[in-house]
């Protein structure tokens, strides 16, 4: 088991991916990134099924998650998690590029715990990353 809880990745952008562990690794944030591709991947991540059926049972210290993925919307995703008694407690992190109102709204009526919308530019990008990365893996406390 790492020292770390693992950080779950939800995003099927690559570059978005590779930007978001290149932020991690550039500021030091020592946890480990697993990274699904879709929704239904990142439920079977969480309910370790799959290819994740026999990963070590640990659970994300924090989930960031996109809402526009294939097979299961975030917004899909969340709702599963937020539904089921032992998920509900880890923070999701909603990490897209909608800022619709609606996306918003249901986001935060289904229980997201942040609703940050992506910044275009790399610089802020890293930025806003840098700070997830800090405030939920070294300040924020959990049961």
């Amino acid at each position: 088991m790492s020292v770390f809880p693992p950080i779950l990745l939800a995003e099927d952008n690559p570059n978005d991916v590779e930007l978001t562990i290149t932020a991690f690794k550039e500021n030091k944030v020592g946890n480990r990134v697993d990274v699904v591709h879709d929704g239904a991947q990142a439920l079977d991540y969480l309910f370790y099924r799959g290819k994740w059926a026999d990963r070590e049972k640990e659970t994300p210290i924090v989930i960031l998650l996109d809402i526009k993925m294939p097979k299961l919307s975030g917004i899909e995703v969340l709702r599963e998690i937020k539904q089921h008694p032992e998920l509900k407690k880890i923070p999701v992190v909603i990490l897209t590029s909608s800022s619709l109102e609606n996306d918003i709204v249901t986001a935060y009526n289904l229980g997201v715990n942040a609703y940050v919308v992506k910044p275009v530019d790399f610089v802020e990008f890293a930025k806003a990353v840098k700070t997830l990365g800090l405030f939920w893996t070294v300040l924020n406390r959990t049961p």
